[in-house]
Protein backbone atom coordinates (compact mmCIF):
# COMPACT_ATOMS: atom_id res chain seq x y z
CA UNK A 1 0.00 0.00 0.00
CA UNK A 2 1.43 3.02 -1.16
CA UNK A 3 0.36 6.13 1.11
CA UNK A 4 0.99 9.99 -0.38
CA UNK A 5 0.58 13.10 1.31
CA UNK A 6 -0.57 15.92 -0.59
CA UNK A 7 0.11 19.34 1.23
CA UNK A 8 1.19 22.52 1.16
CA UNK A 9 1.40 25.66 3.68
CA UNK A 10 -1.33 27.45 1.56
CA UNK A 11 -4.34 26.99 0.30
CA UNK A 12 -5.74 27.59 -3.34
CA UNK A 13 -2.87 25.73 -4.54
CA UNK A 14 -4.93 22.70 -6.53
CA UNK A 15 -4.33 20.08 -3.32
CA UNK A 16 -7.95 19.02 -3.71
CA UNK A 17 -7.79 18.80 -7.51
CA UNK A 18 -4.24 16.43 -7.32
CA UNK A 19 -5.89 14.18 -5.37
CA UNK A 20 -8.88 13.32 -6.73
CA UNK A 21 -7.31 13.42 -10.17
CA UNK A 22 -4.35 10.83 -9.46
CA UNK A 23 -7.11 8.65 -6.87
CA UNK A 24 -9.41 8.83 -10.03
CA UNK A 25 -7.11 7.47 -12.67
CA UNK A 26 -5.86 5.12 -10.67
CA UNK A 27 -9.34 3.95 -9.91
CA UNK A 28 -10.10 3.57 -13.67
CA UNK A 29 -6.89 1.48 -14.18
CA UNK A 30 -8.59 -0.49 -11.56
CA UNK A 31 -6.54 0.12 -8.59
CA UNK A 32 -8.36 0.62 -5.46
CA UNK A 33 -8.02 4.01 -3.83
CA UNK A 34 -8.27 5.82 -0.35
CA UNK A 35 -8.75 9.29 -0.20
CA UNK A 36 -8.52 10.76 3.61
CA UNK A 37 -9.64 14.37 4.18
CA UNK A 38 -7.98 15.81 6.82
CA UNK A 39 -9.07 19.51 6.23
CA UNK A 40 -11.73 21.23 8.37
CA UNK A 41 -12.92 22.63 5.55
CA UNK A 42 -14.12 19.44 3.77
CA UNK A 43 -13.59 20.47 0.13
CA UNK A 44 -12.91 16.73 -0.94
CA UNK A 45 -15.76 15.21 1.14
CA UNK A 46 -18.04 17.82 -0.38
CA UNK A 47 -16.77 16.72 -3.91
CA UNK A 48 -17.28 13.23 -3.12
CA UNK A 49 -21.10 13.69 -1.78
CA UNK A 50 -20.86 13.80 1.86
CA UNK A 51 -21.55 16.98 4.24
CA UNK A 52 -18.77 17.99 6.12
CA UNK A 53 -21.15 19.67 8.67
CA UNK A 54 -23.58 17.18 9.30
CA UNK A 55 -21.81 13.79 8.74
CA UNK A 56 -22.23 11.32 12.07
CA UNK A 57 -18.58 9.51 11.26
CA UNK A 58 -15.66 11.23 10.03
CA UNK A 59 -11.81 11.04 10.81
CA UNK A 60 -13.23 13.70 13.71
CA UNK A 61 -14.06 10.28 15.50
CA UNK A 62 -11.00 8.58 15.46
CA UNK A 63 -9.36 11.07 17.21
CA UNK A 64 -11.73 10.69 20.36
CA UNK A 65 -10.09 8.07 22.23
CA UNK A 66 -6.52 8.42 21.68
CA UNK A 67 -5.39 5.79 23.60
CA UNK A 68 -7.84 3.13 21.49
CA UNK A 69 -9.40 3.55 18.18
CA UNK A 70 -12.17 1.29 18.14
CA UNK A 71 -12.01 -0.75 15.34
CA UNK A 72 -15.60 -0.49 14.66
CA UNK A 73 -15.47 3.37 14.64
CA UNK A 74 -12.65 3.12 12.10
CA UNK A 75 -14.72 1.03 9.49
CA UNK A 76 -17.90 2.98 10.25
CA UNK A 77 -16.05 6.09 8.89
CA UNK A 78 -15.35 4.58 5.69
CA UNK A 79 -17.37 5.58 3.38
CA UNK A 80 -18.24 4.31 -0.65
CA UNK A 81 -18.41 7.13 -3.22
CA UNK A 82 -20.19 6.96 -6.42
CA UNK A 83 -16.65 6.02 -8.25
CA UNK A 84 -15.47 2.86 -8.37
CA UNK A 85 -12.67 1.91 -6.53
CA UNK A 86 -12.44 5.35 -4.57
CA UNK A 87 -13.40 4.80 -0.74
CA UNK A 88 -12.96 8.27 1.88
CA UNK A 89 -12.08 8.97 5.42
CA UNK A 90 -14.20 12.07 5.36
CA UNK A 91 -13.88 15.30 7.12
CA UNK A 92 -16.11 16.77 9.42
CA UNK A 93 -15.80 20.75 10.04
CA UNK A 94 -15.44 19.50 13.93
CA UNK A 95 -11.86 18.43 13.48
CA UNK A 96 -11.10 22.34 13.32
CA UNK A 97 -11.19 22.33 17.25
CA UNK A 98 -8.84 18.80 17.48
CA UNK A 99 -6.00 21.03 18.18
CA UNK A 100 -7.31 22.74 21.46
CA UNK A 101 -8.87 19.74 22.30
CA UNK A 102 -6.22 17.54 22.63
CA UNK A 103 -3.53 19.81 23.69
CA UNK A 104 -0.14 18.08 24.55
CA UNK A 105 -2.13 14.15 24.58
CA UNK A 106 0.25 11.26 23.99
CA UNK A 107 -0.49 9.56 20.83
CA UNK A 108 -2.57 12.39 18.98
CA UNK A 109 0.05 12.45 16.03
CA UNK A 110 0.05 8.81 15.21
CA UNK A 111 -3.87 8.39 14.98
CA UNK A 112 -4.05 8.06 11.08
CA UNK A 113 -1.00 5.73 11.09
CA UNK A 114 -2.53 3.60 12.89
CA UNK A 115 -6.09 3.64 11.33
CA UNK A 116 -4.21 3.19 7.93
CA UNK A 117 -2.21 -0.08 9.48
CA UNK A 118 -6.58 -1.64 9.50
CA UNK A 119 -6.05 -0.83 5.86
CA UNK A 120 -3.04 -2.43 4.29
CA UNK A 121 -4.25 -5.41 2.76
CA UNK A 122 -7.69 -3.72 1.61
CA UNK A 123 -6.01 -0.71 -0.54
CA UNK A 124 -3.42 -0.01 -3.11
CA UNK A 125 -2.86 3.86 -3.02
CA UNK A 126 -4.13 6.18 -0.22
CA UNK A 127 -4.08 9.66 -0.41
CA UNK A 128 -4.06 12.19 2.29
CA UNK A 129 -5.59 16.02 0.97
CA UNK A 130 -3.86 17.80 3.77
CA UNK A 131 -5.13 20.93 5.40
CA UNK A 132 -2.89 24.36 4.84
CA UNK A 133 -2.26 25.08 8.34
CA UNK A 134 0.39 23.61 10.46
CA UNK A 135 -1.38 21.31 13.51
CA UNK A 136 -2.10 18.06 14.99
CA UNK A 137 -3.60 17.02 11.61
CA UNK A 138 -1.08 17.86 9.17
CA UNK A 139 1.40 16.30 11.18
CA UNK A 140 -0.60 13.29 11.55
CA UNK A 141 -0.46 13.44 7.47
CA UNK A 142 3.26 13.84 7.51
CA UNK A 143 3.98 10.83 10.12
CA UNK A 144 1.60 8.15 8.10
CA UNK A 145 3.07 8.74 4.72
CA UNK A 146 5.38 7.45 2.45
CA UNK A 147 6.00 10.08 -0.11
CA UNK A 148 4.94 13.91 0.08
CA UNK A 149 3.46 15.91 -3.03
CA UNK A 150 3.86 19.41 -2.69
CA UNK A 151 1.37 21.43 -5.21
CA UNK A 152 2.92 25.18 -5.98
CA UNK A 153 0.95 27.25 -7.80
CA UNK A 154 3.75 28.88 -9.78
CA UNK A 155 3.29 32.67 -8.25
CA UNK A 156 4.95 34.09 -5.42
CA UNK A 157 2.62 33.67 -2.23
CA UNK A 158 2.54 29.63 -3.23
CA UNK A 159 6.65 29.87 -2.83
CA UNK A 160 6.60 31.10 0.50
CA UNK A 161 3.93 28.37 1.28
CA UNK A 162 6.77 25.86 0.32
CA UNK A 163 9.32 27.50 2.01
CA UNK A 164 7.18 26.80 5.24
CA UNK A 165 6.18 23.21 4.31
CA UNK A 166 9.58 22.48 3.76
CA UNK A 167 10.78 23.69 6.82
CA UNK A 168 8.14 21.82 8.74
CA UNK A 169 9.55 18.43 6.78
CA UNK A 170 12.62 19.06 7.92
CA UNK A 171 11.07 19.24 12.10
CA UNK A 172 9.10 16.16 10.78
CA UNK A 173 12.49 14.20 9.44
CA UNK A 174 14.18 14.82 13.00
CA UNK A 175 11.04 11.86 14.55
CA UNK A 176 11.17 9.50 11.34
CA UNK A 177 13.78 6.53 10.83
CA UNK A 178 14.40 8.53 7.54
CA UNK A 179 13.51 11.60 5.41
CA UNK A 180 10.35 11.53 4.36
CA UNK A 181 10.81 12.01 0.27
CA UNK A 182 8.80 14.71 -1.52
CA UNK A 183 8.30 15.51 -4.90
CA UNK A 184 7.28 19.41 -6.09
CA UNK A 185 3.97 19.64 -8.54
CA UNK A 186 3.77 23.14 -10.65
CA UNK A 187 0.13 23.46 -10.49
CA UNK A 188 -2.45 26.35 -12.29
CA UNK A 189 0.73 27.22 -14.76
CA UNK A 190 0.00 30.14 -17.15
CA UNK A 191 2.64 29.47 -19.94
CA UNK A 192 1.71 33.18 -21.00
CA UNK A 193 2.29 34.75 -17.76
CA UNK A 194 6.03 35.97 -17.59
CA UNK A 195 5.80 36.01 -13.78
CA UNK A 196 4.43 32.31 -13.65
CA UNK A 197 7.14 31.32 -16.18
CA UNK A 198 10.30 33.27 -13.67
CA UNK A 199 8.84 30.99 -10.57
CA UNK A 200 8.56 27.86 -12.50
CA UNK A 201 12.28 28.71 -13.33
CA UNK A 202 12.95 29.56 -9.68
CA UNK A 203 11.59 26.59 -8.38
CA UNK A 204 13.89 24.13 -10.77
CA UNK A 205 17.05 26.27 -9.50
CA UNK A 206 16.09 26.39 -5.59
CA UNK A 207 14.96 23.14 -5.79
CA UNK A 208 17.14 20.76 -8.51
CA UNK A 209 16.05 17.60 -8.84
CA UNK A 210 12.87 17.56 -6.62
CA UNK A 211 10.60 19.51 -8.89
CA UNK A 212 8.18 17.77 -11.55
CA UNK A 213 9.91 18.75 -15.34
CA UNK A 214 5.95 19.19 -16.59
CA UNK A 215 3.54 21.25 -14.89
CA UNK A 216 -0.40 21.18 -14.37
CA UNK A 217 -1.60 23.65 -16.55
CA UNK A 218 -4.82 26.23 -15.60
CA UNK A 219 -7.76 24.54 -17.44
CA UNK A 220 -11.12 25.44 -17.05
CA UNK A 221 -12.34 22.31 -17.42
CA UNK A 222 -11.15 21.72 -14.10
CA UNK A 223 -13.67 23.76 -13.00
CA UNK A 224 -16.85 22.44 -14.86
CA UNK A 225 -15.76 19.33 -13.75
CA UNK A 226 -15.94 20.57 -9.37
CA UNK A 227 -19.35 21.36 -10.06
CA UNK A 228 -20.87 18.39 -11.52
CA UNK A 229 -18.43 16.93 -8.65
CA UNK A 230 -16.63 14.72 -10.55
CA UNK A 231 -13.03 14.14 -11.22
CA UNK A 232 -11.49 15.63 -14.39
CA UNK A 233 -10.25 12.55 -15.59
CA UNK A 234 -13.44 10.97 -15.38
CA UNK A 235 -15.63 13.98 -16.58
CA UNK A 236 -13.18 14.26 -19.77
CA UNK A 237 -10.43 11.99 -19.97
CA UNK A 238 -8.65 14.09 -23.22
CA UNK A 239 -8.35 17.51 -21.22
CA UNK A 240 -5.37 19.46 -20.78
CA UNK A 241 -5.80 18.76 -17.16
CA UNK A 242 -6.90 14.95 -17.19
CA UNK A 243 -3.06 14.75 -19.43
CA UNK A 244 -0.96 16.41 -17.09
CA UNK A 245 -2.21 14.17 -14.28
CA UNK A 246 -1.75 11.19 -16.47
CA UNK A 247 1.83 12.02 -17.17
CA UNK A 248 2.47 12.79 -13.06
CA UNK A 249 0.79 9.91 -12.73
CA UNK A 250 3.06 7.66 -14.93
CA UNK A 251 6.21 9.86 -13.28
CA UNK A 252 5.66 8.99 -9.77
CA UNK A 253 4.72 5.04 -11.08
CA UNK A 254 8.20 4.99 -12.80
CA UNK A 255 9.84 6.88 -9.61
CA UNK A 256 8.14 4.35 -7.40
CA UNK A 257 9.27 1.01 -9.11
CA UNK A 258 12.93 2.62 -9.41
CA UNK A 259 12.89 2.46 -5.46
CA UNK A 260 11.55 -0.78 -4.75
CA UNK A 261 14.59 -2.26 -7.27
CA UNK A 262 17.20 0.17 -6.24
Amino acid sequence: MSVWAVCNQKGGVAKTTTVISLASLLAQRGESTLILDLDPHGSMTTYLGYDPDSIETSIYTLFQKLDETPKGAIFQSLKKTRHDNIFLLPASTAMATLDRQLGAQQGKGLVIRKTLSFFKDRFQHVFIDCPPMLGVLMINALAACDRLLIPVQTEFLSMKGLEHMLHTVSMINHSRRSSLPYFIVPTMHDSRSKTATDILQQLHEQYPGQVWDDVVPVDPAFREASKLGLPLPEMNPQAEGSLAYQRLLDQLIQTEAQRSHG
